[in-house]
């Protein structure tokens, strides 16, 4: 447009609606604003030139990008995307790396420097890293993101090394991995939705089930409440019975008779068998006694 002084003879029909450019030409023919020169206009439209041309070349590096992920790792672009596939290409080196890398690994990628600090202050380690801009994580709840992410990065580290040790360049793997992961953020978004829908809101919910309460209230008693002593519910023991507790009591006693009798008898034996050991370590040493006195005496003829 230039200067404003050219504002209602330049068409804006190709870039704004009508509404619009009418009130964009009203509004520059009543501006306060300072007039500009022809050299600030000149840097103005070399600005807008630069902002075009790397509007252009982002797109053609996007489409470039798109191009290559699609013939490198299809089935991991199919899961995250092209932008963040190829993010986690580069910045495990290669393909094959990134295939050497566990679904644990995969999933913290790019989130290094918080993880370790999170050991070493002994706080929560992070849930995601560079995949956490993948759209699958994106379109889940808060509270979901982390289950979400654990479950996209096991099924990127299969696709990942489909494509990497892969002899096909389809992307059924990964079609079928973000069928499955889909359904799994179904899963969770209806099991909220049902507990949600179970909760009538305003109104109060129900207490939790007591069995304590529920078994005083049967008995007509308040919870906690001291039973008072009933003496009807006093049984009397039969005779037959109180026969049967003296049997068995007659049988302890005999038992006991018995094993006391048996250490007396073992006690005597024990005693008997020490007593003949001492007598036969006594005539043993007598006799040795005596062979040493004949021994002297022998001696002593032949002297």
């Amino acid at each position: 447009m230039g200067t404003r002084d050219k504002a209602a003879g330049v068409d804006f029909s190709g870039v704004l609606e009508q509404d619009v450019e009418d009130a964009l030409k009203a509004a520059a023919q009543i501006s306060m604003g300072t007039e500009i020169s022809d050299e600030d206009l000149e840097n103005i439209l070399a600005l807008c030139d630069q902002v075009i041309e790397l509007s252009e070349y982002r797109g053609q590096l996007f489409d470039y990008l798109k191009s290559r992920m699609a013939a490198v790792a299809p089935n991991l672009t199919v899961l995250v995307g092209e932008l963040v596939g190829a993010r986690l290409i580069a910045h495990a080196g290669s393909l094959i790396n990134l295939a050497k890398q566990p679904a644990s690994t995969v999933q913290i990628l790019g989130a290094e420097k918080a993880l370790f600090r999170a050991l070493k202050t002994k706080h929560e380690t992070p849930k995601y890293g560079l995949i956490y801009h993948a759209s699958l994580i994106g379109q889940s709840q808060p509270q979901y993101k982390g289950k979400i992410s654990r479950v996209l990065a096991a099924k990127c580290a299969l696709a990942i090394r489909v494509d990497a040790l892969g002899d096909t360049t389809d992307a059924t793997v990964g079609t079928e991995a973000r069928a499955k992961v889909e359904a799994r953020l179904r899963q969770l978004e209806g099991r909220s939705l049902a507990a949600d829908a179970g909760r009538a809101k305003g109104k109060p919910q129900p207490a939790p089930y007591n069995a304590t309460k529920q078994q005083a209230a049967g008995t007509g008693l308040a919870a906690g409440a001291a039973k008072a002593y009933n003496a009807d519910a006093d049984v009397v023991v039969p005779a037959a019975a109180a026969a049967a507790g003296e049997a068995d009591e007659g049988k302890k006693e005999k038992k006991e008779k018995k094993e006391k009798k048996q250490k007396k008898e073992k006690a005597a034996a024990d005693g008997v068998a020490d007593e003949g050991k001492k007598k036969k370590k006594r005539k043993s040493e007598g006799e040795e006694g005596a062979a040493a006195a004949d021994g002297e005496k022998k001696k002593k003829k032949k002297k």
